[in-house]
Formats: structure tokens, C-alpha cells, sequence
């Protein structure tokens, strides 16, 4: 296909490519040359399981053909449209799509990819409401653009500033192992919890004034920065919250969505139905660039008679647009919702107990197929094995063992996540399980006596 050798391309790509998230003296890609199911192949011929859905997206697992072909048909029959135009894979996205989103989420916007489905998300929401600030939470990751940094709470916004979107403020997760405002009541009720940090919400939003407040935005499930499930009653209190004062919710779906947390969004598990739902990742699995924003009618109707301000060149791209119909199908004919929910309860018992046997796990968090296991230097104290926002050389070893064996997963800080593609195995897991449990021991060295 190309005029390039498998021994070419790392030297190649490293001379000429600017790398994202990393100091370019020090990056070190893996040269993929290709990937099949819960696998993928480097050039030496070295087989890496992976743990991470490559970038928490290949829902549908790789290779699968009914997306490929659909995307060669596509590219047979209107290789592209511009975004004024109306194409035959746009209608049946759009029908698709309404029969899987929660409630009456019946509009979509397409965009490129998450970042640019918040960015999106945000731009209506101040529209539709006439006011400009978004609340959203420090342990969020919403994108790399402008609008998605700023209301991004980790450190990767820091970097930014001040050159961001104004307007967003930023509040606490309801994240029980690590909870500012309970750190000696390990017995709480979980009821009492929830109230505490939505009475935490309420007071910002009482603070900031809720007649400038445009939207609350959080991811359902936090990803990169922790797997943090709400709490019971959490996801409806916002709603309740919204509601009283009249702010939009956006949730964003872009990690959790289809059918990675056992249920085609995450939203579905709490019967919460937000005004405004991104997703990404999931929506072609990969195969192809693609964002959206699901709205309510209403919503969209406000633009009946007004110009929404916005737009892209690659917006309702035929071939992406194809090949999320395939993907969305191939989770319904194979049935990979139902089989993360599944298989979910399998990853749970294993992250268990791996935990059990390691001083170094602190807690493990799991919903469907998205877990995580979180490593301490001291149980009784939860100090993280890394400090917050840096790396060390315990986690970075660690990390090597795992891809000298062949593991392939996300680090981040402290914490491993565990995010495979849905089609997984238990004897797959347990085959990645089997590594895990001897990187673990290095981290068990690191631990407090």
C-alpha cells in the first residue's frame, strides 16, 4: 500500500511527526503495523492485548469487518458531502441514533470528535439560555480544544492559562475513597454523602448566581482521572438542581457511551435524561473521526428562526457517518451492550481480588468495562503511590513490565486503568490479569512496611 518498509516507520514517524501529551525527546511509540479483536501487532511481530481499547474507543474491538466494508461502500458510492448537504448515511444515523439515546434526545450535531462535541455543547447552551457560565468538575477531562480545556478540571488545563474560554467554574467530585469532606467517617451513609456534595453544587451555584449560569457538565462517569462512579441519588440530584434553577445539563457520554459501562450510556443507569449528551469514541469505535451532540427538541427549535454560529468543514462526513451505522449494529447484532454488563461483573470479581492480594491497590472501581485500580503507598493512610499530576519511577516500571509482556493499558498517576473492548474474553482478561498480577509486585515493593 505504501512505499514504506516495517523498519521504516518508527524512524520515519519520530522525524517527522510532532507527538501530542509528550516532550518529543522522550517519546517512545510502539510501530503497530496491525490489530485484530482484542489484539494488536508491532513490527518485530510482537503481540500486545489491549487493555485500553487503544485510546478508550475500539468498542467493537479491531478489525471487524461489516465497519470496514461499510466504510469502502461509502467510500464507493460518496466518498464525501459538505455539511449543508443531506446524505442517505446522515438519515439513517439520525434515526439510529434517536432509537438509543435516553429520553426525547432526538437532534444530533455532528462534529470531528469529543473535544469539539463539548465545545459544541457549551456554544448552545449559553445560546439557549442567554447566560455564560458552565459549571464542571476538577477531576474532569473534557477535551484539548479551548472551550473543552477550560472546563476541563485536571492539570492539563494549567498549562493553558490564561489563554482559555472565560466563564467556567469549577466544583468537587463526589469521589468517596478520597472525599474532602469525609475523611474520618468511613461509615457514612452512602444517602448522606450524595446530599453533602450536592449541597456542595448547590452552594456554587448559589455563590456564582444561577441566573448566570448556562449549563453543569460532567462527565456520567469521570474517565482518565479515576473511573469515579457517582453515588446514588447523585446524577438525579443534578438533575433536580438543573431543573430548579433553570441550567441546561450536559453529560458528557465521549468515554462511557456505548455500551462501555454495561448500558448504551451511562446516564441509563441512573434514569437521569440530561438536556444535552456528547459522545465520541464509542459512536464509530474508532474506524473513524467522529463526535456528536444529542439534544432536546427544544433546544434545537430555538434555532428555528435564529443562525447557529458554528460549524466545521468535515461536520456529517459521509464516511465517518457510515461507519458509526456499522458500529452501532454491530453492538446490537452481537449484542455487546448486554456483554460488557456481563463480562463487567466478571472484571469486578478479578480487579477484587487482585486487590486483595496486593498492599500496593488501594481501592479498585469498576462499572461494566471500565475499571481501575488505584495504588497507595500506605492503605491505612491512602497516600497515592505517585503524588498528585506527576509520574514515578515505581508507576513508570511498572508500566514497562506490562508492555514488555505483552499488556497494553493507561496510566495515569497512580492509578491503572482497565478499559478493553467489549468483545473480550474471560480468558482474556485473565490472560492480562496474569501480568497485572506480577507488575503489581513491583508497586508492592514501594509500600509501607
Amino acid at each position: 500500500m505504501y512505499e514504506i518498509s516495517d523498519s521504516d516507520i518508527l524512524p520515519l514517524s519520530l522525524e517527522h511527526s510532532f507527538w501530542t501529551w509528550s516532550a518529543q525527546g522522550s517519546v517512545r511509540p510502539i510501530p503497530v503495523t496491525r490489530a485484530e479483536g482484542v489484539y494488536f501487532w508491532d513490527t518485530a511481530g510482537k503481540r500486545y492485548l489491549d487493555f485500553n481499547s487503544m485510546v478508550m474507543c475500539v468498542n467493537i474491538g479491531h478489525g471487524d469487518r461489516r465497519v470496514i466494508q461499510a466504510i469502502v461502500e461509502q467510500a464507493q458510492e460518496l466518498p464525501f458531502a459538505g455539511p449543508p448537504m443531506a446524505t442517505r448515511p446522515r438519515a439513517a444515523l439520525g434515526k439510529l441514533l434517536s432509537e438509543i439515546t435516553p429520553g426525547n434526545l432526538s437532534k444530533f450535531l455532528y462534529t470531528l470528535g469529543g473535544a469539539d462535541a463539548n465545545e459544541n455543547a457549551i456554544k448552545l447552551a449559553r445560546a439557549f439560555t442567554g447566560r455564560h457560565k458552565i459549571l464542571a468538575r476538577y477531576r474532569s477531562y473534557h477535551g484539548a480544544t479551548a472551550g473543552a480545556m477550560a472546563a476541563t478540571g485536571d492539570p492539563r488545563r494549567v498549562a493553558w492559562e490564561p489563554n482559555l474560554m472565560p466563564g467556567v467554574v469549577h466544583f468537587l467530585d463526589p469521589y468517596r475513597y478520597r472525599s474532602t469532606f469525609h475523611r474520618n467517617q468511613p461509615d457514612l451513609p452512602e444517602a448522606e454523602f450524595t446530599q453533602d456534595y450536592l449541597n456542595h453544587l448547590e452552594e456554587i451555584i448559589t455563590f456564582e448566581g444561577p441566573q448566570t449560569i448556562a449549563a453543569v457538565l460532567l462527565e456520567t462517569v469521570t474517565g482518565t482521572n479515576g473511573v469515579i462512579i457517582p453515588p446514588q441519588g447523585y446524577l438525579q440530584g443534578v438533575r433536580q438542581l438543573c431543573d430548579r434553577y433553570g441550567i441546561l445539563l450536559i453529560a458528557d457520554e465521549v468515554m462511557s457511551g456505548f455500551g462501555r459501562t454495561g448500558r448504551w450510556f451511562a446516564v441509563d443507569h441512573w434514569g437521569v435524561v440530561p438536556d444535552l449528551m456528547t459522545m465520541a469514541k464509542g459512536l464509530t469505535s474508532g474506524y473513524a473521526p467522529l463526535g456528536a451532540v444529542a439534544m432536546r427538541p427544544e433546544i434545537a427549535a430555538a434555532f428555528d428562526q435564529r443562525i447557529y454560529q458554528g460549524g466545521l468543514t468535515y461536520n456529517a462526513h459521509p464516511i465517518s457517518l457510515a461507519a458509526a451505522i456499522a458500529n452501532i449494529r454491530v453492538l446490537q447484532q452481537d449484542r455487546l451492550v448486554e456483554r460488557a454488563a456481563s463480562m463487567g461483573a466478571v472484571l469486578h470479581r478479578m480487579l477484587n481480588d487482585l486487590g486483595e492480594q496486593h498492599p500496593s491497590v488501594g481501592e479498585v472501581r469498576s462499572i461494566g468495562l471500565f475499571g481501575v485500580i488505584e495504588l497507595v503507598k500506605d492503605r491505612r493512610t491512602r497516600e497515592p503511590l505517585t503524588p498528585y499530576n506527576t509520574s514515578s519511577p515505581t508507576m513508570n516500571a511498572v508500566r514497562q513490565y506490562l508492555l514488555e509482556n505483552g499488556v497494553y493499558l493507561y496510566t495515569h498517576w497512580h492509578t491503572l486503568l482497565i478499559i478493553p473492548p467489549l468483545i473480550i474474553t474471560e480468558e482474556q482478561l485473565a490472560e492480562g490479569f496474569r501480568v497485572l498480577d506480577k507488575a503489581l509486585e513491583i508497586a508492592d515493593r514501594a509500600v509501607a512496611g
